[in-house]
Order: structure tokens, then sequence, then C-alpha cells
């Protein structure tokens, strides 16, 4: 499994005007190629009247699946430009569909590629990307008069407080990154001199909104 991964936060749109012409981006989470290939489909349907629907896309934990389309713009005008956004931002998982709506100017070929290019990019900033973490699931028991501690400890260091159990003692519920998991557990030893005990629950990933990432206007 991945430590993490990159992806969009949700699925979207969004739409920029370069000399009169149209670009439409839709973007979407995908898990298998026929899973992309189906809304591509989709889009061409919708947008039917458009002069072009070219696409592009990235599946798999290690980038296994990259296609893309011109769908009759010049030859490398418009597909692989749109992948190469999405590769340069390390994105998995995600199809992209630009629409375009033809103004009656010719851009040139430097000129598509630009025009494809900004259209991935300015959607990817609209709608934002996340970052998914494996994350190990950590409950800590301990006495009330440690409960300030953890909870000092746990503000100042790369860790996340999910959740605070109120009983006969406190239980705190902490989110680890899987490869700190021992680490964080020493850490808490350490701290409060042994007066604690673990216990693991799950490893899954959690995804957190990027506050920003280099965005991608020219290939």
């Amino acid at each position: 499994m991945l430590e993490s991964y990159f992806t969009i936060r949700s699925d979207g749109e969004s739409e920029i005007e370069i000399k009169k012409s149209r670009f439409i981006c839709s973007l979407k989470r995908v898990y298998s190629e026929e899973e992309a290939k189906q809304f591509i489909a989709q889009k061409k349907k919708e947008h039917w009247k458009a002069n072009h629907n070219c696409s592009a896309f990235v599946i798999g934990e290690k980038s296994d699946i990259q296609r893309s389309s011109d769908d009759g713009e010049p030859s490398g005008t418009a597909g692989i430009p749109m992948l190469e956004v999405l590769k340069k931002q390390e994105l998995i998982n995600v199809v992209a569909v630009v629409t375009r709506y033809f103004g009656g100017t010719k851009l040139g070929a430097g000129g598509l590629i630009r025009a494809y290019s900004q259209a991935v990019s300015h959607a990817l900033g609209d709608i934002g990307l996340v970052e998914g973490k494996l994350q190990q699931e950590i409950r800590l028991t301990i006495s009330y008069p440690n409960l300030g501690s953890v909870q000092n400890f746990m503000e100042h260091n790369p860790y996340t407080l999910k959740d605070t159990v109120y009983g006969e003692h406190v239980d705190v519920i902490c989110l680890v990154d899987e490869p700190k998991s021992e680490a964080f557990m020493t850490e808490v030893v350490e701290l409060l001199n042994g007066q604690v005990t673990f216990e693991k629950g799950e490893c899954s990933y959690h995804e957190l909104p990027i506050i920003e990432k280099e965005q991608v206007d020219d290939i």
C-alpha cells in the first residue's frame, strides 16, 4: 500500500475562455480504465454539439494506466498536455475531459497546448487537491492528570487527535502516519513514564486538503 497519494478533492468542473473559445474541464475520481471511459463517453454525449471533447486519465497506485486523446485536435496539442498537468501534480485515479466550443479564432499548435493545459490547471485550482495518508489509529488509555501533557504533545507534533473519551480513565484516540506509529508510541511512553496503555485500531487512508500546490499553466 502507498504511504500517501495525491488526487482531486471532489468531482467537478471549471470553465475558461480563450479568444472566444470555451474550454470546460470536467474532473472525476476513477479507479479503473472502464470507469474513466464511461465518464468520457458521458461527457461526449452531454456536449455532443462541442467541437472537441479531449481527455486524459491516470489510474493506479503507481500511475500504471495513462491514456490521452486529442479527439480531433492536431496530434499532441490537447490530450498529452492535459496528461502532463495531471502527472506534474502527481495525481492518481483521476480523469479529465476538456470540452471545447470553438469561438472562431484559431489558436495554433502552441496556443492549443497552452489552452488545454490551462483548462486542466484552472479546474484543479478551483476544485482543490487532497493528500491521502495511510494512518494508524492508536488509542491511548491514560489517567486524568496526564491528559494535559498528552494534549500539549499532540498539539506540537505532526499527529492528529481524533477524539477524547472520558470515563474511569481517559481514552485519547490518535491518528499517526503508519511508518511513524512505533516511534509515536515510544515517545508517549517516555512522555508519561510508562503510565499508558495502547490499543491499535484500523489502518486506513485519511485525506487532508492541500492548501497550496504548484499550479501548471504551461507545458
